[in-house]
């Protein structure tokens, strides 16, 4: 269909806001259960598979990209065709961790010289803002994000955080978000069952869900042990509520009832089999029971806070009295893992955050089967999970043309892809406050539910979107106000340094390869839709940008290449990734 744009006269931004006003009724319709897809001419084999000769697409190079780091570039995309998906991924399990360090720890009360005294320049609301918020720990995770070698492990252990997830709400120290964020750097390659154990003594979980402290059953004072980890460990963590077939789907009895995987009694069992942990003693101080809050290190046992009885746990299974609190919870984890939900269960999510949000439950199967076993008898390796995930058929090849294929961006991918395509380099300041505008405040879910949950369907469909759980009006204005600061903010300059922390460089995109392609519009259109969505744009909303570039002055080769990358990157069809 034809679409007028109507363009005044004025200064590039106004221009560029009135071409969105126009171009929206385009792109508005090209949302996720609405786009067509596209197509690539490249040809490739797309089956990740060995072979003789590696021929891989540029389409899929930069759809790899997408799914395993925080956004392609130019050199990576070069790079991933040289060498082959196989040699990619062990180039990325091999590379250091860029992790998070340099946080101190602090004493959980702020002292008066740490405290924000309303004055955001002083020094004690300094203090108070790089030891007792997230502030410096969410600036680290996008630097990471766009310029750490370890692409693959980073978006790996951001998927594990929603997954296995605490929150800066109850987590506030700054040196206590960033080791639990630097444990999931080290597991996420390592096995699942490492994972568990890790998660399980870390006391950022522990304080997050009252693990830590969690004493026995006291009949005289009427306390029993806390329900909260155990609960959410097997509701969340591991193997879900219902029991799952190897595909996915929920089992059911005879008369179509969903089986439950565990009841209350097991519940009851997990809580008291954790028993007996509290935080790990600060370097040169006796160990006692309860130790002051520290983040540092796993969690120290106390078997005389233990409960020694016989414990319910999963399948039926009882766990006999008098063991340690090490033995219990190591045989309570051990049933954890080995249950048969737990391939699907993380399976599917990890699917979900790093390829589609509807994964079939053929892809599904593939990838818990890995997970059961890696072909060497090893269950668990997270290693062969993600590579079975990503070189999958349903994610590998050029065109993908079922319409509930790929998954919106979440906030944090979003800003990250708009980034590392064009060039961009930012100090984290604008983007971490920018995340909390589009409704994800970096490691702040607003529960332990995660931002979104993993079963969100889309309003007025069956298709799943978790991360259409947080899209609605506001949190789509933001992302279209940011991506108008980042190309025409401060005359073209994006976001300028913030004075008030130390060696800020703002946030800002590199447009300038582009201007030598700025004079023909078709020819800019195309190469921005070949290096932002590998040829994934729809033809009407190609035409739409091109006619809103032609609008600006010939002549005016800066803006025309802002007008192009401003309409493509607030589109529906750039936001969700295919």
């Amino acid at each position: 269909m034809a679409v007028k744009i109507k363009i005044h006269r004025g200064t590039a931004g106004n221009r560029a806001r009135n071409v969105w006003q126009g171009a929206s009724i385009a792109i508005a319709a090209l949302a996720l259960v609405a786009c067509s897809g596209g197509s690539d001419s490249s040809s490739s084999n797309g089956s990740g598979t060995a072979s003789t000769q590696i021929v891989v697409s540029q389409a899929d190079a930069a759809r790899m990209l997408d799914q395993s780091s925080f956004g392609s570039t130019a050199q990576d995309i070069a790079h991933l065709q040289n060498v082959g998906f196989d040699a990619y991924l062990n180039e990325q399990f091999a590379a250091s961790p860029a992790g998070y360090s340099g946080f101190a720890y602090v004493t959980h009360s702020a002292p008066t010289s740490c405290q924000n005294d309303g004055t955001a320049t002083s020094p004690a609301s300094l203090c108070a803002r790089d030891n007792y918020s997230l502030f410096q720990v969410q600036r680290r995770f996008f630097q990471n994000a766009l310029s750490g070698s370890d692409q693959l492990r980073q978006r790996v252990a951001f998927a594990l955080s929603q997954i296995v997830v605490v929150s800066g709400t109850e987590i506030y120290e700054a040196y206590g978000m960033a080791a639990y964020q630097n444990m999931l750097l080290r597991d996420a390659f390592g096995n699942f069952r490492d994972l568990l154990n890790d998660v399980t003594l870390s006391p950022v979980m522990g304080n997050f869900l009252d693990m830590v402290n969690n004493d026995k059953a006291n009949p005289a004072r009427g306390t029993t042990p806390n329900e909260n980890y155990a609960r959410e460990l097997l509701q969340l963590f591991s193997i879900g509520v219902n029991m799952l077939n190897i595909d996915g789907s929920v089992q059911t009895d005879a008369q179509g009832r969903p089986i439950p995987a565990y009841n209350e009694d097991v519940i009851e069992g997990y809580a008291y089999l954790f028993t007996g942990w509290t935080y790990p003693p600060r370097p040169g101080a006796a160990s006692q029971w309860t130790n002051p809050i520290n983040y540092e290190g796993t969690m120290a046992s106390f078997a005389s806070h233990h409960d020694t009885g016989s414990k319910l746990i999963l399948q039926g299974r009882a766990l006999p009295g008098g063991q340690t609190p090490e033995q219990d919870l190591a045989d309570g984890l051990d049933a954890v893992f080995n249950h048969p939900n737990v391939g699907p269960f993380i399976g599917k999510q990890l699917i979900q955050h790093l390829v589609t949000s509807n994964p079939s439950p053929q892809y599904i199967t593939r990838v818990a089967a890995v997970f059961n076993d890696n072909g060497q008898g090893v269950r668990g390796d997270m290693r062969a999970v993600i590579r079975a995930i990503l070189l999958d058929p349903e994610a590998r090849g050029d065109a993908k043309t079922d319409p509930n294929y790929g998954h919106l961006h979440e906030p944090a991918l979003f800003m990250t892809s708009i980034l590392r395509n064009l060039g961009g380099q930012s100090d984290g300041v604008y983007l971490r406050a920018q995340a909390n505008g589009m409704q994800q405040n970096i490691f702040t879910p607003p529960s332990v539910f995660n931002y979104f949950p993993p079963s969100y369907a889309i309003p007025g469909t069956t298709s799943l979107g978790p991360e259409f759980g947080i899209q609605d009006t506001t949190s789509a204005l933001n992302r279209a106000n940011f991506v108008y600061q980042l190309v025409y903010g401060n005359g073209g300059n994006g976001v300028l340094p913030d004075g008030n922390v130390a060696g800020s460089t703002g946030t800002s995109l590199d447009l300038s390869s582009y201007q030598s392609s700025a004079a023909n519009a078709d020819t800019l259109v195309q190469q921005l839709n070949q290096r932002m969505m590998h040829g994934t744009l729809s033809p009407v909303a190609g035409a739409t940008i091109a006619q809103a570039v032609n609008a600006v002055a010939a002549t005016d080769a800066p803006n025309r290449v802002r007008m192009a990358v401003y309409l493509l990157a607030s589109s529906q069809q750039y936001q969700v990734e295919r």
